[in-house]
């Protein structure tokens, strides 16, 4: 559902940033703790880390969903005239593939925290139920689909970033400004 208006809903666009920075967050945490920690000589900060880690991680699955449903149920801004069917296609794509991936990581890490014998904590407040127990079998699988995807996430996310630089910069046009919010009104 397209709009006559050329900015997102100001809910779009809180829940965009809000995700934007949490996604980030803990895709630098994640990075760190799997690249720079071990448990051999930080252990229990390894850990701490890990645990921070999975309790910002967690919240994306909430927010995807409303963000879904707002999605859906709100329109969008029209892409510019000027672009041409194939990149609105690729645009198009880049969204949904950036939706799916906000899904399968924090599932995928759910699944690796929980087949390890660990819980998936959200914000220190609950964690969310075990739909599988310690599982080594699956934690060979889960873990390297869950690096792997994180992996391919952050240049799905570098990507968008890009983009939407290159609207704003070099074609001048009001995507990225779609997603900031109105001009004040002098």
């Amino acid at each position: 559902m397209q709009s006559a208006s050329p900015y997102y809903t100001k809910t779009a666009q809180w829940l965009h940033w809000i995700m934007a920075i949490i996604f980030i967050s803990a895709w630098l945490i994640g990075f760190y703790s799997g690249n720079f920690l071990s448990y051999d000589v930080d252990g229990s900060f390894k850990g701490s880390v890990i645990t921070l880690h999975k309790n910002i991680a967690t919240v994306i699955i909430f927010l995807v969903i409303i963000r879904i449903f707002w999605r859906y149920t709100h329109p969008v801004p029209k892409l510019p005239d000027a672009m041409s069917p194939t990149m609105k296609t690729m645009a198009h794509l880049g969204h949904l593939v950036l939706y799916l991936l906000l899904l399968a990581l924090p599932i995928t890490g759910c699944l690796f925290s929980w087949s390890a014998g660990h819980p998936a904590p959200v914000l220190y407040l609950f964690e969310i139920p075990r739909l599988v127990q310690d599982n080594p079998e699956l934690l060979a699988i889960v873990k390297p689909i869950h690096i792997y995807l994180s992996w391919f996430a952050g240049f799905v996310v570098l990507g968008h970033l890009l983009m939407a630089l290159k609207h704003h910069f070099i074609d001048k046009d009001n995507v990225l400004r779609s997603m900031i919010g109105r001009k004040n009104k002098r």
